[in-house]
């Protein structure tokens, strides 16, 4: 017998559902991405509206993708991802972009979920590796990501190049 795809909705034990989002859920992942954006002190960071989470997620050629738990009729957490790929091990790989679980649900394993669920389409695919990032200063993720088993890069750092400097590297 083989096992569900894990793509395949499934109930947690609280009656909450997880599953791939659909048309529908923008407006919850949005109102998820605002209050991550808050929680990382960056309450006015957010761009997107609703129009480009409809285009990016059920587009033609969707390149980013989300996993939501929902409750009650309403999301309570989100995994926002896409695809990456390693020259190094030769496949594709998952790049978690953002992971939030509504404060009134954390602690029901509505993260674990999520993740689990991102891990095994990682397996599933061939893909080897899951990888996202956490602001250092974030100790209850950092500590929710070391007891799962994820390992941090110490010796990595994130690079980012926007506004101004994308567009003067961009002329040269």
């Amino acid at each position: 017998m083989s096992s569900p795809s894990p793509l395949a909705a499934r109930t947690l034990e609280d009656g909450a559902v997880l599953r791939v989002a659909r048309p529908g859920d923008e407006a919850g992942i949005l109102a998820a991405t605002h209050a991550l954006a808050a929680y990382e002190r960056e309450p006015d960071a957010v761009r997107t509206t609703v129009g480009d989470l409809t285009a990016a997620l059920f587009g033609d050629d969707p390149k980013v993708f989300a996993h939501v738990i929902e409750r009650d009729g309403g999301i309570r957490a989100i995994a926002v991802w896409f695809l990456t790929f390693s020259t190094w091990t030769g496949r594709h790989g998952i790049w978690l972009e953002d992971l939030f679980v509504d404060e009134t649900d954390r602690g029901r394993g509505y993260g674990t979920a999520l993740l689990g669920s991102l891990a095994a389409v990682a397996l599933e695919r061939g893909y080897p590796r899951l990888e996202w990032t956490v602001l250092d200063w974030n100790a209850p993720a950092v500590g929710f990501y070391r007891s799962i088993g994820a390992e941090g890069m110490e010796e990595w750092t994130t690079q980012r190049m926007a506004g101004d400097a994308l567009a003067a590297l961009a002329r040269r």
